[in-house]
């Protein structure tokens, strides 16, 4: 229930130096991939990729495809290899893992475009969109800090996007309570919810009465834990709203839309129009990409002076005030 990592692009209005394209390219033969680590079919990170290559075949009239993988590189090169070779004009590679198999392909395939979910890569064709998920997940903290005792972070692999979040969810407790304990465990994949349930289950035990995922599937068995540890256990929904699993529990959501983003960027490959010239950065300024809701319904619903201080913090995110990274 990522997203990962995980989509407006009020950004490309303003980019300076940005690189030609070919010519437009005709409508019935434009063709966009996807590459998903998972199932479209889970409500979470692949789910927002999913959408978004729907959203570009309705806006665009692409010919669309996709393929669900497993986490492994060789599959990742050989899917991009096969879409390139086969005329595709972009591929989507939805997480910073496909980042470096899109690079060796780009080599050879010099009229394909590889996008890269939750990358800050740039290279030739080959450029990431990464949300900045340190910033919703720094507005967890400050609500945990408001609200807890103990804090927790379940991620899936250990890579660039999930520690980002893990570092923006723990900068936000400290920031807003300073001594209060903040544990986190990778559970090296995206799929186990057994372990990801013991996880939540062992900082429950130790105190813990807000517990965060950040790992795609296997982020359920989080919420399993959560919702039978009672309503005094908080979480939040990630990615997508999936309050509905554990309505007492989930005091809101980080939802991610990459749909009208991605549509933005896939338009100016088809269109000839100019791109950035580095990679694509969405954050909390982004208000139709990144958002953050609350659930009314809650046991411990978030209260209205918390809101308000989470809503101040927000502004001083987006104006820079505040770095969720530290710093």
């Amino acid at each position: 229930m990522k997203i990962d990592r995980r989509a407006c692009l009020s950004a490309l209005g303003a980019v300076a130096g940005a690189m030609a394209l070919r010519p437009a390219v005709a409508a019935d033969q434009f063709k966009m991939g996807l590459l998903v680590p998972g199932s479209v079919a889970e409500e979470g990170w692949n789910r927002i990729a999913y959408n978004a290559l729907k959203h570009v075949e309705a806006e665009l009239g692409a010919k669309v495809s996709y393929v669900e993988l497993q986490q492994n590189p060789a599959s990742f090169e050989k899917a991009f290899r096969d879409y390139a070779a086969q005329g595709y004009n972009v591929v989507l590679g939805h997480g910073f893992e496909f980042q470096d198999s899109a690079l060796t392909v780009a080599e050879n395939y010099p009229d394909t475009w590889f996008l890269i979910s939750s990358s800050k890569v740039h290279k030739g064709k080959v450029i990431g969109l990464n949300t900045d998920s340190s910033q919703p997940f720094y507005l967890m903290g400050v609500i945990a800090g408001k609200m807890g005792k103990g804090a927790g972070f379940i991620g899936g692999l250990e890579i660039p996007p999930i520690k980002e979040a893990l570092d923006g969810f723990a900068n936000g407790v400290k920031a807003t309570k300073a001594d209060m304990p903040v544990r986190s465990v990778y559970l090296g994949n995206f799929q186990d919810v057994t372990a990801a349930k013991e996880a939540a289950v062992n900082m429950i035990s130790r105190g813990a009465d807000f517990v965060i995922p950040d790992a795609d599937a296997a982020g359920i068995g989080v919420i399993q834990a959560v919702r039978e540890a009672g309503p005094d256990v908080c979480t939040f929904g990630v990615f997508t709203d999936i309050t509905s699993t554990a309505p007492d529990n989930i005091l809101g959501t980080y939802l991610a839309d990459y749909a009208q983003g991605v549509e933005r960027i896939v338009a100016g490959i088809k269109n000839g129009s100019p791109l950035p010239a580095s990679n694509v950065v969405f954050g909390l300024k982004d208000a139709d990409v990144m958002k953050f809701t609350y659930n009314d319904k809650a046991k411990r619903a978030v209260p209205e002076d918390v809101r308000q201080y989470v809503d101040a913090v927000k502004a001083k995110i987006i104006s820079g005030e505040i770095h969720t990274l530290g710093g």
